[in-house]
C-alpha cells in the first residue's frame, strides 16, 4: 500500500481500481467495485472536479420538470454517490428517477448495455484548479495551507484523490459513440446548455424529451434552477444534511455508510469549511493560476497520454492542446 504526503498525515491507497484517501472506507469501496450495474440504472460518470455537481442537479430537474428541490432528503435520496454510500445507499433508489454519481473507471465486467452512462469531461487545466479549490474547501484533505504549486505537483503525478485524470478520461473516451454512453464536455454544456439539456432529456427517455417539447416553461425553469447561483445553494442545503447525518445523529442510529465515514474522518468533520463547494463554473480560470512553465508541462503529459488518440482535441477550439 502505497501513501503519499499531502502537507499533513492524509494517506492515500488503491482498493482494486480506486485510488483515494481513507475517508473513502474500504468496506464501501468494495462495495461499489462488486455493484452489479441494474438495467434502468443511469450513471453521472465523472473524474472529480469536471461537472458532477450540476449534472446532478440538472438530471433531477429534468425528472422532476423544474420542480423546485423542496426536501434535500429526495435529492440526496435520488441522486447518490456511490464511492460514499455503497450499495446500501441504493437499495430505495427509485427507478426511473434517479442517478448514481459515480468517479469509476471503465469496467467491462460492470457496466451494463441495458443501462445509461453520462459522462462529462472538462479540460484537465481547470479540472486541476477547481481541484485545487475543492481540496482547499474540505479540511478532511488537510490542505488549507497547501498552494496550488503543490498541489498541481500531485496532480500531475496522480496523487490525488481518484487518482489520475487521465486514466479515467481514456478509460471512458473509446466508449463515446456507444448507444448507451452520451459522452460531453462541460465546455460544451457551458456553451449551449438549452441544447444538450434537450439531449440529456432525450437520452433518459423519450417522456422526458418530449415533455420539454411539449412545455417550453419547463424547460426555463430547469435553466433557471440550474444556474451557479441555484446549484451554490442547492449544495448548501445538501452539505449541511450530510453534516447532519454523519456529525449530529448517534453513531447506532446512523446509515452503516455515515458510521463508516465518520469513524475514518473523525473530527475533521467538525471543522468548518473555508468557502464554496460550488464555485465560480467558469471556462478559462487555469489562466489565473498557471504558470507558462505549468502550461506546458500539461501540454506534453496531454499529448503524450493521449497519443494515437486524439481526446484532447475535445478542446481543440480551446487553444490547450
Amino acid at each position: 500500500m502505497s501513501c503519499v504526503q499531502v502537507k499533513s498525515t492524509l494517506k492515500y491507497r488503491s482498493v482494486g481500481s480506486y485510488y483515494t484517501a481513507t475517508h473513502f472506507p474500504d468496506e464501501i469501496l468494495r462495495e461499489a467495485l462488486s455493484y452489479k450495474h441494474q438495467p434502468e440504472d443511469v450513471f453521472i460518470v465523472t473524474y472529480p472536479k469536471c461537472g458532477t455537481t450540476w449534472m446532478q442537479c440538472i438530471l433531477y430537474q429534468i425528472y422532476t420538470n423544474g420542480a423546485p428541490v423542496e426536501s434535500i432528503e429526495d435529492f440526496v435520496t435520488r441522486m447518490p454517490f456511490l464511492e460514499r454510500v455503497g450499495v446500501e445507499g441504493l437499495a430505495d433508489l427509485p427507478r426511473p428517477g434517479s442517478a448514481i454519481k459515480t468517479h469509476m473507471l471503465y469496467d467491462q465486467d460492470r457496466v451494463s448495455k441495458q443501462a445509461k452512462y453520462i459522462y462529462v469531461a472538462r479540460n484537465p487545466y481547470d479540472c486541476c484548479v477547481s481541484f485545487y479549490n475543492h481540496y482547499k474547501l474540505f479540511p478532511l484533505y488537510q490542505f488549507e495551507d497547501g498552494t496550488f504549486e503543490q498541489f498541481f505537483e500531485q496532480f500531475m503525478r496522480g496523487e490525488v484523490e481518484f487518482g489520475d485524470y487521465f486514466d479515467n478520461l481514456l478509460s471512458w473516451y473509446p466508449h463515446r459513440d456507444e448507444p448507451n454512453v452520451l459522452f460531453m464536455t462541460y465546455e460544451d454544456l457551458k456553451q449551449d446548455t438549452r441544447f444538450w439539456v434537450q439531449k440529456l432529456a432525450d437520452f433518459l427517455g423519450s417522456r422526458y424529451g418530449d415533455n420539454l417539447r411539449q412545455d417550453p416553461d419547463a424547460m426555463e425553469r430547469i435553466l433557471d434552477a440550474t444556474s451557479v447561483a441555484n446549484v451554490r445553494e442547492l449544495f448548501r442545503r445538501e452539505r449541511d444534511h450530510q453534516r447532519q447525518v454523519t456529525t449530529k445523529i448517534p453513531v447506532d442510529e446512523m446509515p452503516r455508510w455515515a458510521a463508516l465515514f465518520q469513524e475514518a474522518a473523525g473530527d475533521l468533520l467538525k471543522k468548518p469549511h473555508a468557502g464554496e463547494f460550488v464555485r465560480k463554473g467558469m471556462v478559462g480560470d487555469w489562466k489565473n493560476y498557471f504558470k507558462p512553465e505549468q502550461r506546458e508541462r500539461m501540454k506534453r503529459k496531454a499529448r503524450e497520454r493521449c497519443n494515437g488518440i486524439n481526446a484532447m482535441e475535445l478542446w481543440k477550439h480551446l487553444g490547450i492542446c
